[in-house]
C-alpha cells in the first residue's frame, strides 16, 4: 500500500523546481517526473518558498536569474528554513561568478543552461546523497557501502535505494 505523506507520494524523492521560464518548467518538470521525482514547479522565488514550507521537499532545483526574489536570495531562504534540503542553482552564460557565489551560500552545485537530461540528474542524485548523508549522519565511505549494490544500476536505481536509506528509520 503506497502511504501519502502531506500529499506526496512516499517512494519519490520530492523535487522542487524554480523557473521563471514557464516552457522551460513545463518540460523540464514532464522529464524529472517521468524518472520518479515528484515535481513542484513554480516561477517565482516567493512561490518557492511558500511552497516548501507546505510540502517536504528533498532537493530544489532554482533558476539564478528570476523576477522578484532572485535565484541566490531563495537559495538563502531556503537554505534557512529547510536544514537539510539541498539546492542545484541553474545558471545561464555569463552568470557563472554568481553561480560561484550561490556555492558559497550554500547551495549544492550548479548548472548551466541548457544542460543535458544526464548531467541534471547526476546533479540531483548527488543532492539527495548528500541531504540524506547529512540527515542520518552517515559518512560518505558508509553510504557508498549502503550504495554498493547499487553503483552499478542507473541514476533511477541509485535514488530509489537513497530514497529507502533516507525513509528508514
Amino acid at each position: 500500500m503506497r502511504r501519502e505523506v502531506h500529499g506526496m507520494e512516499n517512494n519519490k524523492i520530492n523535487l522542487l523546481i524554480v523557473d521563471d521560464e514557464v516552457h522551460f518548467l513545463e518540460s523540464i518538470s514532464k522529464s524529472l517526473e517521468a524518472r520518479d521525482f515528484k515535481v513542484i514547479a513554480v516561477d517565482r522565488g516567493e512561490k518557492a518558498l511558500e511552497a516548501a514550507r507546505k510540502n517536504p521537499i528533498d532537493v530544489a532545483l532554482v533558476d539564478l536569474k528570476m523576477p522578484g526574489i532572485n535565484g541566490e536570495e531563495t537559495l538563502k531562504a531556503l537554505k534557512a528554513e529547510h536544514k537539510w534540503m539541498e539546492v542545484v542553482i541553474l545558471t545561464g552564460h555569463g552568470t557563472i561568478d554568481s553561480a560561484v557565489e550561490c556555492t558559497k551560500s550554500g547551495a549544492f552545485s550548479f548548472l548551466q543552461k541548457p544542460c543535458n537530461l544526464d548531467d541534471l540528474l547526476e546533479a540531483l542524485k548527488d543532492a539527495y546523497k548528500k541531504k540524506v548523508m547529512n540527515r542520518k549522519k552517515i559518512e560518505e565511505k558508509k553510504m557508498d557501502e549502503l550504495l554498493k549494490i547499487s553503483i552499478s544500476g542507473s541514476p533511477r536505481e541509485i535514488l530509489s535505494r537513497l530514497r529507502e536509506i533516507d525513509k528508514a528509520d
